[in-house]
């Protein structure tokens, strides 16, 4: 990593994006200030995202346990997994991406009743217990995030006496979202070298305030099928993200590291002095991928339905746009 002067030293990943301390988060958040300008800030050449690195320890085998269950999960048997599904939730919907529909990951609707998996299932044992505990350690650490960009962002935001982290904090819309994206199959070859960059999802802006991303695992299944952790397929796998200015850029989330992400939310919620940067994931045109998946863990941390974050538009609002904008029932 490397490192920028410009008041308070900022530190950046090899690819550019900006990366900060947990100690320093939680200890001085307010020396974080020129960082976080930096990386979510209106020059043409932000990111908007922020790698936290120096987590507490515990949380590589938080993340292991559950990206493991992911590919256990999306392995069972169909007579089993559909125990789970939830057609009153859109369970069968597909999310358009760039005017087609995007059938590399498999995850549940927006606003559904959570159905957990039995424990009586061995392959994903432990599964509901896995999942939130993962999700409740990138929230916390997402909150302080949100207090830390708190100077910055009131002076850009249309309410100031609104506090980023308490409409996290208060919130019961935090929504957490476990991808699984599927290997190429028979119908869905492996990409030639030339494939699209986002062949494996599609361009799009996340819908929240702050997304908080756990770096994703590539798994590949044993012998005696259980999966096993791999290097990345390809040098060009992985998440690209659009600058403010339009320059496409690859940014790696390290496996021992979080990242968090500006999304649309804050973009409406600050009349888009703060924009939610165009994102997408590569598969990577490489041979001897066809059995590796790709496993990861998004939560976002956004306001309460009846929270007013546009003139004319609250959350719950802007969701059922945004919604009908990217879903659409399955033929």
């Amino acid at each position: 990593m490397g490192s920028l002067n410009n008041n308070e030293e900022i530190t950046l990943t090899p690819e550019g994006a900006v990366s900060i301390s947990y100690p320093t988060l939680v200890a001085s958040p307010q020396l974080l200030s020129p960082a976080i300008e930096k990386a979510f800030g209106s020059n043409p050449n932000c990111l908007g995202i922020v790698i936290v690195r120096d987590l507490p320890p515990e949380y590589p085998a938080l993340r292991e346990r559950l990206l493991k269950l992911a590919y256990q999960f999306a392995n069972l048997d169909v007579t089993v997994s559909e125990r789970y599904a939830d057609p009153a939730s859109k369970y069968r919907t597909q999310e358009i991406m760039n005017g087609k529909p995007d059938l590399c990951k498999a995850y549940p609707e927006y606003y559904s009743k959570n159905i957990w998996p039995s424990n009586d299932i061995q392959a994903i044992k432990g599964f509901e217990e896995a999942f939130k505990d993962l999700g409740r350690f990138i929230f916390q650490v997402g909150c302080k995030l949100a207090s830390a960009c708190q100077p910055f962002a009131s002076s850009h935001l249309l309410d100031s006496s609104l506090s980023l982290a308490e409409l996290i904090k208060t919130s019961q819309t935090t929504k957490a979202r476990l991808l699984h994206y599927f290997p190429p199959s028979a119908d869905s070859p492996p990409p030639a070298e030339d494939e699209a960059v986002d062949s494996w999802c599609g361009f799009h802006l996340d819908h929240s305030l702050l997304t908080g991303l756990c770096s994703a695992m590539f798994l590949h299944p044993q012998p005696n099928g259980e999966p096993a952790p791999v290097p990345s397929p390809s040098p060009v796998s992985g998440l690209y993200i659009r600058t403010r200015g339009g320059t496409l850029t690859k940014v790696s989330i390290p496996a021992e590291c979080l990242a968090f992400q500006t999304g649309e939310a804050l973009e409406l919620a600050t009349a888009g002095s703060l924009r939610a940067t165009p994102h997408c994931v590569r598969v990577g045109g490489v041979t001897g991928m066809e059995r590796v998946s790709r496993e990861t863990f998004a939560l976002f941390m956004q306001p309460d339905t009846d929270q007013q974050i546009a003139p004319s538009e609250n959350f719950g609002q802007f969701t059922k746009r945004v919604l009908n904008e990217h879903y659409t029932q399955e033929v």
